[in-house]
């Protein structure tokens, strides 16, 4: 076994974390799974699909900015409790509405708002506490890399999960059992120990503060290309995932298990890809791994986008998969190992606005092209497009990553 892949094991916080996290993110995607199935079957409009998407993370765009601040400014320990908890009670809240209602879709697309707010305030201060959980500094870019193993293997078995629950029990069944699993990181996070926290007076206005942070990421080029690139990914090339479920049951005239078997193909790729970056040297030069991947990506889906045949179809998801997730976890590695630790938070709001909020525009924009051009040209489109950015931004990667 190779010991650099859980060297970050060491830190007791963070083991913790990751046991919890583990559980909770494998019912985060069967909810995911479900809802877009839901909304799918319900309205048969890939229009209605995006829309689902750009509920669900498109307030975490707009309160990202207020996020960073609150994890700058206070206590991410107990921020992240409350999200954890506020989570919970949304995951329940949709199922009692499934389960005891006859429920409308625009009754889904205002729950999912409010996971998205949740989740604004929730990414900034998980992400900059994983920072704090790791004793020894040089052991985070491992952190980062098996956080992001962890969420490739909750994508990879949740959607399979889901899409048996959701032909044998029902959607409301999948989000009663991620409300279930937000437990296991609740716990988790009560028995992780911190040095006590220690209040520092804040003289300056959320909204300058939210200014530095956006200064602060202008004048740092090394940071800001690389959420610039995520942003352009995020807009153009990941609502790929949108629609997948009519690939699901139009293309390959399969049903919920076929969407959840497309989605574990692409989580079971990303999962791979995690465990590359996990087990790399921690002086490996990720800007490289980026830009090849970038283009990987483009091929798989371009190769994807016209394929009946569902092992083929799978085997490409799969690729497409691995290469997927180097543009979250590279990004969130460079960010923070590279920011300053006051800046911290704010930075990664801005990650995560160009993650969460790109996503769902782009997800609104791919479900309208569909609708016209049709879903396989779509995704053929978006193959290009991820060669095309690659291309673009290869002389700024070039810089750092090719010396």
């Amino acid at each position: 076994m190779n010991i650099n892949l859980f060297r970050a094991f060491r830190s007791r916080n963070y083991r913790l974390y990751f046991s919890g996290q583990s559980v909770s993110l494998i019912g985060t995607w069967m909810q995911r799974t479900a809802v877009y199935w839901l909304i799918y079957t319900q309205t048969h409009s890939t229009f209605m699909l995006g829309l689902a998407a750009f509920a669900s993370q498109f307030p975490s765009f707009l309160f990202s900015p207020w996020g960073g601040v609150v994890s700058d400014r206070y206590n991410r320990y107990r921020v992240t409790i409350i999200t954890q908890i506020a989570s919970m009670i949304q995951a329940f809240l949709l199922a009692a509405l499934v389960i005891f209602t006859r429920y409308n879709v625009w009754e889904i697309l205002t729950l999912s708002i409010m996971l998205g707010i949740i989740n604004a305030f929730d990414t900034p201060a998980r992400q900059s506490m994983v920072n704090e959980m790791v004793k020894k500094k040089e052991d985070l870019p491992n952190a980062i890399a098996l956080n992001s193993s962890m969420g490739k293997f909750a994508w990879l078995i949740g959607p399979a999960i889901s899409g048996i629950v959701l032909e044998k029990l029902g959607a409301g069944t999948c989000f009663l059992i991620n409300g279930l699993s937000y437990m296991a990181v609740i716990v988790s996070l009560l028995l992780i120990k911190f040095p006590p926290y220690i209040a520092h007076a804040h003289s300056k206005r959320a909204m300058k503060e939210f200014k530095e942070g956006f200064v602060y990421l202008k004048n740092t080029p090394s940071i800001g290309i690389i959420v610039l690139l995520l942003g352009c990914v995020s807009l153009l090339v990941l609502p790929f995932r949108t629609l997948l479920p009519v690939y699901a049951k139009v293309i390959f005239k399969g049903n919920a298990s076929t969407f959840g078997y497309l989605n574990s193909s692409i989580g079971f790729g990303a999962l791979i890809g995690a465990i590359f970056l996990a087990s790399l040297k921690p002086d490996i030069n990720l800007k490289k791994i980026l830009a090849v991947n970038l283009s990987i990506f483009g091929v798989a889906l371009a190769l994807f986008s016209h394929i009946t045949n569902l092992p083929t179809a799978l085997f490409f998801a799969m690729i497409a998969g691995f290469a997927i997730m180097s543009q979250t976890t590279i990004a969130n590695t460079i960010i923070q190992t590279s920011a300053s630790a006051e800046m911290r938070g704010r930075v990664i709001s801005f990650f995560a606005m160009a993650f969460f909020g790109m996503e769902p525009l782009g997800g609104l924009l791919i479900g309208t092209v569909s609708q016209y051009i049709g879903t396989p040209d779509t995704i053929l489109i978006q193959g290009i497009a991820s060669i095309l950015i690659a291309i673009i931004f290869l002389p700024y990667l070039r810089k750092d990553a090719f010396n």
